[in-house]
């Protein structure tokens, strides 16, 4: 089994201290942000960053949906990790001041990936398209805290 990696990033106009505190925010701003690939999501525990347990239906593809529990941490500063109870999925989300008014938000998800036939294109495939999802969060994320 190969590990494998979607990566995103965004420049927002807004100081890293508020993208942050929206992006850690999983019972008010959260769902706002969620673009249609996310389905059923809710707030299992907490709510503001470490602590939180949110659970929703990610629809990868058409056919491929993923349904996860995650756990939050924040290891670090303007660092907040989420680690899915059902699968070895985790994903980092770090916010970047890049000078008072503006940040850089990565967000960079890893797994295990499958073997054989299947691995391979999902090596293949799964991080452009979970690439373009972490995208269209980070859009409604910019429009959020810019507005």
């Amino acid at each position: 089994m190969a590990q494998v990696t979607a990566q995103a990033s965004r420049t927002i106009a807004a100081p890293a201290d508020t993208v942050y505190a929206a992006l850690a925010d999983y019972a008010t701003t959260r769902p706002k942000i969620l673009t249609d690939s996310y389905r059923d999501y809710r707030v299992e525990a907490g709510g503001q960053g470490t602590g939180t347990r949110a659970a929703w239906k990610l629809q990868a593809t058409r056919s491929r949906v993923r349904d996860q529990v995650v756990d939050v941490t924040e290891p670090a500063p303007r660092r907040l990790v989420e680690a899915d109870a059902n699968s070895s999925m985790v994903t980092v989300w770090t916010v970047r001041p890049e000078g008072p008014d503006r940040s850089t938000v990565t967000v960079d998800t890893r797994w295990n990936g499958a073997g054989g036939i299947g691995g391979f294109f999902e090596r293949l495939f799964a991080p452009s398209g979970l690439a373009r999802i972490h995208d269209g969060v980070l859009e409604k994320l910019d429009a959020v805290v810019t507005r």
